[in-house]
C-alpha cells in the first residue's frame, strides 16, 4: 500500500494528514520540533505559571476549512466569541470608545446607521470596501484607496494590519480584497470573531493528533527532515537525522514547513524572502467582568487587546519597530494601555512577552509574487503552508485550506 508523507506538524501538515486519514489513505507524519503545531502552540509558562498561546490568533465564522477541520478532530465548539458580529474599540489617546456592530445580512444596511458604524464615518465613505474589493493586478493598497480619515483610522487600518501582518498601505491590495471577499462582503454572520479557548493547542492541536492516533497514522515527533534526495522527476527519500526513509513510486510527500526551510530542502524552489514580526504579552490577572473577548486599541502601543478568563493578553502585527525593544519595557507599555481600557490596577502583574520574529511572510506585491503553488516539478512532491499561494494572506484558514488542497491533489495522484 502506498504512503502519503507529510513532513511537518502545523495546521497546514495537521490538516493535509487528517482528511487523508479520513479517506483511508496511509500516512505517516513528521515533525522536527518535539510537540505539534508551527506556530499555532500552546506551552506551560513557569513565571505564569499557567498554559499560554505563543500567540492570538483570531478566525472568522465564515472561515469553511477551519470548520471542517475541526469538524473533522471533534473540536468544533472549541471556539468561543460572541453570536453577531461585534467589535469594540478604545482610543486612548482621545478616551473615545465605539462598537461597531454589522448587521447578519449581505445586505450592508449598517453603514447607514450612526450607532452601528464607525464614528466620523459617512455610509459613502464604506465606498472604499468596494474599490478595495475590485482590486486586481500588484496594486498596493494604497494605490487603490486614501489611507486616512475615520475610516481608515478606526476601522481599515487595524482590520487589515491584523489580517495581513503588513503595514496596510504598502500591503497588497488583491490579498486585502480575498479577505474582504470572505467576510466583510458577505455579511456579519461570516465574521463573527472566533478564539480558540482555553488554548491553541487545547482547540486545533490536541484534538487533531488524538484523531490520527486513532486511525492509525504514525506520528513522529522530534524527527527532522534534514534532507531530501531525488532525481530529475521525483522524490527518492527523506534523509532524517535518525535515518533514512525510502519513498516508494506510489508515495507521496506533502511539505509543509515554513518557507526558509522548504528552500533549503528544495533546491531551486522560490518562496517569499521578506518576513513581519509579532509581538504578544501575556499578563496574569483576570479581566473585569463584562469585558469584551478582544478590543482594538487605537493610538497605543497594543493593538488588540483579548480577554481570556485567566489572562489578558495583548497582540501587536507587523512589529518589526518593537521586536528588539526590551522586554520589561514592552509589557510596561502594554500594560499602560490595558489599565487605560480596562480600568484594571496599575500594577504591573507578572507577564511574559513573547516574540515572533517571522511570524509570517510580507504581505507586498512583490513578496506575494514568490508564492509558490501547491504542485511542484517533482511528481510525488506537494506544498502546503500559509505562505504558499492560497489566495489568502498568511491565516489560519489559509494554511488550512493548502492543506486540503494538499492532501486532495496528493489523494487523486496516488490513485492514478
Amino acid at each position: 500500500m502506498s504512503t502519503i508523507y507529510v513532513v511537518g506538524a502545523g495546521l497546514a501538515g495537521l490538516s493535509a494528514a487528517v482528511l487523508l486519514a479520513e479517506q483511508g489513505a496511509a500516512v505517516e507524519l513528521i515533525e522536527g520540533a518535539p510537540q505539534a503545531g508551527g506556530r499555532c502552540r500552546s506551552y506551560f509558562d513557569p513565571v505564569l505559571e499557567q498554559v499560554i498561546d505563543n500567540g492570538n490568533h483570531l478566525v472568522l465564522s465564515g472561515n469553511h476549512s477551519v470548520r471542517s477541520y475541526l469538524g473533522s478532530i471533534g473540536a468544533q465548539d472549541a471556539l468561543a466569541g460572541p453570536d453577531r458580529a461585534e467589535f469594540s474599540f478604545a482610543d486612548v489617546t482621545s478616551g473615545a470608545r465605539w462598537t461597531i456592530r454589522p448587521n447578519e445580512g449581505a445586505l450592508a444596511w449598517w453603514i447607514f446607521s450612526s450607532a452601528r458604524r464607525v464614528p466620523g464615518t459617512r455610509a459613502q465613505d464604506y465606498l472604499a470596501l468596494v474599490r478595495l474589493l475590485l482590486a486586481r493586478g500588484d496594486k498596493r493598497i494604497g494605490e487603490v484607496i486614501a489611507c486616512e480619515g475615520a475610516l481608515w483610522d478606526r476601522l481599515l487600518r487595524p482590520f487589515l494590519l491584523a489580517a495581513l501582518n503588513t503595514e496596510p498601505q504598502d500591503a497588497a491590495a488583491a490579498l486585502a480584497a480575498a479577505v474582504i471577499a470572505d467576510s466583510l462582503a458577505k455579511g456579519g454572520r461570516f465574521y463573527h470573531p472566533r478564539i480558540a479557548q482555553p488554548t491553541l493547542a487545547a482547540a486545533f492541536i490536541d484534538p487533531a493528533i488524538s484523531f490520527l492516533k486513532r486511525q492509525g497514522v504514525r506520528v513522529r515527533m522530534g524527527e527532522r527532515v534534514r534532507a531530501l534526495t531525488s532525481d530529475a522527476t521525483r522524490i527518492l527519500s527523506l534523509q532524517l537525522s535518525e535515518g533514512t526513509i525510502a519513498v516508494g513510486r506510489d508515495d507521496m510527500v506533502i511539505l509543509a514547513v515554513p518557507p526558509w526551510a522548504a528552500s533549503e530542502l528544495v533546491p531551486g524552489l522560490v518562496t517569499p524572502t521578506r518576513f513581519c514580526a509579532i509581538v504578544n504579552a501575556h499578563f496574569k490577572l483576570a479581566p473585569p467582568a463584562g469585558t469584551p473577548l478582544m478590543t482594538g486599541v487605537i493610538g497605543g502601543a497594543a493593538e488588540w487587546i483579548f480577554a481570556f478568563p485567566d489572562r489578558i493578553s495583548i497582540t501587536v502585527s507587523a512589529a518589526d519597530a518593537i521586536v528588539d525593544v526590551e522586554r520589561e519595557e514592552l509589557a510596561r507599555r502594554f500594560w499602560s494601555d490595558v489599565v487605560q481600557v480596562l480600568g484594571t490596577p496599575p500594577q504591573l502583574p507578572p507577564w511574559q512577552i513573547v516574540k515572533e520574529r517571522r511570524a509570517t511572510f510580507a504581505a507586498t506585491p512583490d513578496q506575494a509574487r514568490l508564492r509558490p503553488g501547491t504542485q511542484t516539478r517533482l511528481t510525488n512532491l506537494l506544498l502546503a503552508g500559509d505562505w504558499i499561494d492560497t489566495g489568502l494572506p498568511a491565516t489560519i484558514e489559509g494554511a488550512v485550506r493548502s492543506g486540503h488542497k494538499a492532501a486532495r491533489l496528493a489523494l487523486s495522484r496516488r490513485s492514478v
